[in-house]
């Protein structure tokens, strides 16, 4: 890049969302600079679903999506959908399969999935930069600047501050102050809870796992929880996280397949059984024992009140936990809030008031589940805008 390069667009960032959008931009016809401060592509891509990827969902529908506009991913997500992504997997010849919930991973490595779009990018007049910090960012006179390379068009796609030990930043809410746009303040999602004060009892539990259901308000999730040293984590704590708010309680049901009277039924036919004996036969061991004891009535079922019973019941469909935090992006798979939709385009994913800006992926004020979901908005977003590149 000696001297001023003119391309038709610089793109700022190569996960996920950025190498899709340079791939498709690209094949458009359009000559594009691709550029990131990592020495490699696709970071998160590589470390994600255990290294093998969970590269969609086939599930990927806004309601699925947070968001202050819960409408605003309908558009992207409505044109290029999870089957487009597979048909790309197929003809790259990648072997996949589905895990529980509509998960899709790669049989065999995430660097598949990082190969199959270098390759995309490839079949266009994309350059991509690598190791190269992006410098001095201009915009003048209907051109945008990076450096000594110009264009009339640039797509933000450098994502979030989850998970910093990969580079990530919040570079991108940093230049989308700059060009006027607004940021939903950004937290930590799909992240792991801590636990403080009485709760942090539970920490000797770490390692059990159960499957709950876990509730935030109107929310919930039906998957494994998982105990740690600091807390609460696995998928159903992971989920609920994107919704948590600071100083709010969760709620676990510890027993979501049991029926309506089900300690009362068990007085009847073990009058002689503990709560104790009755929970183990429900849940891990050293779980039933941690709340047997938290629930604090000992002795023989048929020695404790049908209505303490029924209040027990009640607790265990509805524990509280009152976290004190989260494990913060450093394991947050995402962030939650980013650039305001308010200020795009859902179409094209260009700001309203700078024409000739993008912003896809991550960074934009666009949430998914776990499982697949950030990677299909990664996917839908970036070809929406490479649309209009």
């Amino acid at each position: 890049m000696t001297g001023t390069t003119p391309y038709d667009a610089i793109i700022l960032g190569a996960g996920g969302a950025g190498l899709m959008c340079a791939a498709i931009a690209g094949q458009r016809g359009r000559k594009v600079l691709l550029i990131d401060h990592a020495d490699e592509p696709g970071r998160k891509i590589l470390i994600s679903g255990g290294g093998r990827c969970n590269f969609t969902n086939i599930n990927a529908t806004a309601d699925r999506y947070i968001s202050a506009n819960p409408h605003f991913a309908k558009s992207a997500l409505g044109r290029y959908r999870p089957d487009d992504f597979i048909a790309m997997v197929d003809r790259h010849h990648i072997a996949w399969h589905e895990k529980t919930l509509g998960q899709l991973f790669c049989d065999g490595s995430a660097s598949q999935i990082v190969a199959m779009l270098l390759d995309e990018c490839a079949r266009g007049p994309v350059e991509i930069a690598l190791g190269r910090p992006l410098g001095e960012i201009g915009h003048a006179d209907g051109m945008f600047s990076v450096g000594n390379a110009t264009a009339p068009r640039m797509v933000i796609a450098t994502g979030g501050p989850s998970i910093p030990k990969l580079g990530a930043t919040g570079f991108a809410y940093e230049l989308a102050r700059r060009f006027g746009l607004k940021v939903v303040e950004p937290r930590p999602a799909l992240v792991p809870l801590t636990l403080g004060g009485d709760e942090a009892l539970f920490s000797a539990l770490s390692g059990v796992s159960a499957e709950v259901v876990a509730r935030f308000g109107k929310t919930a999730f039906r998957e494994a929880a998982l105990f740690t040293h600091r807390g609460l984590s696995g998928p159903s704590i992971l989920q609920i996280s994107s919704y948590w708010r600071h100083g709010q309680p969760i709620a676990i049901d510890f027993v979501p397949d049991a029926e309506r009277g089900w300690i009362r039924a068990g007085k009847r036919s073990r009058p002689r059984a503990t709560l104790r004996s009755l929970f183990g036969a429900m849940l891990p061991d050293r779980l039933a024992e941690a709340l047997a004891e938290r629930v604090a009535l000992p002795g023989e079922l048929a020695n404790i009140a049908d209505a303490r019973l029924e209040d027990v019941e009640r607790r265990l469909a509805a524990w509280s936990f009152n976290p004190n935090g989260t494990e913060g992006f450093a394991k947050a798979e995402v962030t939650v809030g980013g650039i305001a939709t308010d200020g795009l385009s859902s179409q094209t994913m260009e700001a309203r008031r700078v024409p000739g800006l993008h912003v896809i992926g991550e960074a934009v004020d666009v949430t998914g589940w776990l499982g697949g979901y950030n990677f299909q908005w990664a996917w839908a977003s970036g070809w929406a805008a490479a649309q209009s590149l």
